[in-house]
């Protein structure tokens, strides 16, 4: 008799300790299964955040493109008829192309000009039909022939630069007027510098 009920308090003690144990187990597995639940959750969460953020620089660069073309029309509405036809029948000119400017007996492009070149790039490549003429100036210092040789070297150094920017060489002609057209018809400093430039103009289609 004694025997067996120290058996049954031995059991009753064993099955105590089982039962006492598993409350303890289940609390380390709910941890376990809490910390992986943040986990994917945090991971989800930077997902987003990373998403969000490819979507905003995306919407950035696309406006920042939009705006670097001209608005609907706005080419056409800048579009007037030059005087002077150039080497391929008619041309337009347009303020959205800028001319730029040479120092004295020089043809080379200044630093200064070269974002003014870069504009115009920009410009073209969002028109990529248009064709244009560049033209070259000088002042009317030295001789004719002197004068138009110069402006041809301004006019093919502007193209050439165009072409490095990206611009297919069959869309840009080259002219030279030499000191035969000048911006400015002064005999000072001031005005020789406005009329040593290269004028683009747009050829019609």
């Amino acid at each position: 008799m004694r025997k067996k009920s120290l058996i049954l308090f031995v059991l009753i003690l064993c099955l105590g300790l089982f039962l006492g144990g598993c409350p303890k187990k289940q609390v380390a597995v709910s941890r376990d299964q809490s910390s992986v639940e943040r986990a994917e959750e945090a991971a989800r969460l930077q997902r987003e955040r990373e998403a969000k953020e490819a979507k905003e620089k995306e919407l950035a660069r696309l406006r920042e493109e939009e705006l670097k073309k001209p608005a609907g029309g706005e080419l056409e509405k800048t579009l007037v008829t030059k005087k002077e036809p150039g080497i391929e029948g008619e041309v337009f000119e347009s303020k959205l192309l800028k001319d730029i400017h040479f120092d004295f007996d020089k043809y080379d492009v200044r630093p200064v000009d070269e974002a003014v070149l870069k504009e115009n790039a920009a410009f073209l490549k969002s028109n990529p039909k248009m064709k244009v003429q560049v033209e070259g100036h000088c002042d009317e210092r030295g001789t004719v022939e002197y004068n138009l040789a110069l402006g041809e070297r301004r006019a093919n150094n502007t193209k050439k630069y165009l072409v490095l920017l990206g611009i297919p060489s069959d869309r840009i002609s080259t002219i030279s007027y030499g000191k035969e057209r000048p911006l400015d018809k002064g005999h000072h400093e001031e005005a020789w510098a406005r009329n040593r430039r290269a004028h683009i103009v747009v050829l019609s289609k």
